[in-house]
C-alpha cells in the first residue's frame, strides 16, 4: 500500500517517453518497447552495420538493437544512461535485446562478453561504464559471462561526438590493449558498446583481439 501511494505521488516514468509506467512495467513502457525503431540487424548477416567493418577489421557478426535518431526516444534512453546515472536503463536494454537474440543463432559460439572500456579518468568521473551496464543485462539473460578486466584504454581520448570519420579513427587508433591476454586467446569475443557511428572505436578494439587470435562479433544499443 505504501508503494502504491508513493507511486501515486511520485510516479515512475518511462525513460524513453517520460509517461507514467504501469504497475507491471519496468524502465521502458510497453508502448516504447514495441515502437522504438529496431534495426533487426541480428536477422541479416550482411546488414548495414556489418558492412561498416568490411575491409577494415575482421568482424564475424555485428548488430545493434535500435536506430539512433537525434531528438528521438532512443537518444532519451542513452542520455539517461550516459549522463544522468541511470545504469538500470543499460541493463534493461541488455535484457530486452538478449531475449530477442536467444531466438536466433547470433550468440552461437560466443565465449565472452567484453564491454568497450572507458579510460580510468572518465570512469572515475562518471562512476560507471555505460557499455558494461548493457553487457550485464545481456549476461543476465544469455548466461554468457562478462569480463571487464581484459580490454583497457591506456590513453585518454577526446569525445568522438563532433569528429569526422577520419578524426574519429585517428582519435582512438592504438589506444587499446589487453591484459591477461593468454586467458582469451582463440576465444570468440562479443564486443559491446552503447552507440556505433563510424565504427572507429570498435575497429580499434577488434584489431587488438584479432592480433591475439580471437574471433570478434559486435553488439551495440544503437546505430547512428
Amino acid at each position: 500500500m505504501f508503494n502504491d501511494f508513493f507511486n501515486l505521488i511520485f510516479p515512475k516514468t518511462c525513460f524513453a517517453c517520460h509517461t507514467a509506467l504501469l504497475k507491471y512495467e519496468k524502465i521502458i513502457c510497453t508502448s516504447c518497447q514495441f515502437y522504438l525503431p529496431k534495426t533487426n540487424f541480428h536477422l541479416e548477416s550482411n546488414n548495414n552495420l556489418n558492412k561498416v567493418f568490411w575491409g577494415r577489421v575482421d568482424v564475424k557478426k555485428a548488430a545493434s538493437f535500435y536506430y539512433f535518431n537525434k531528438g528521438g526516444k532512443v537518444q532519451n534512453l542513452l542520455h539517461e544512461l550516459k549522463y544522468k546515472g541511470a545504469k538500470e536503463v543499460g541493463e534493461r536494454i541488455g535484457e530486452l535485446y538478449g531475449l530477442e537474440l536467444l531466438n536466433t543463432d547470433f550468440l552461437k559460439g560466443i565465449d565472452l562478453i567484453i564491454p568497450v572500456p572507458l579510460h580510468v579518468k572518465k570512469l572515475k568521473k562518471r562512476g560507471y561504464n555505460q557499455s558494461e551496464c548493457f553487457a550485464i543485462g545481456l549476461s543476465k539473460v544469455t548466461l554468457i559471462s562478462v569480463q571487464n578486466n581484459v580490454l583497457y584504454r591506456h590513453e585518454f581520448s577526446d569525445t568522438q561526438t563532433k569528429k569526422s570519420r577520419f578524426n574519429r579513427w585517428q582519435n582512438v587508433s592504438n589506444i587499446f590493449n589487453l591484459k591477461n591476454s593468454e586467458k582469451i586467446k582463440g576465444m570468440h569475443i562479443l564486443l559491446v558498446d552503447d552507440v556505433i557511428t563510424t565504427g572507429s572505436t570498435i575497429e580499434a578494439c577488434a584489431q587488438v583481439f584479432n592480433n591475439y587470435g580471437c574471433m570478434v562479433s559486435v553488439l551495440s544499443i544503437a546505430y547512428s
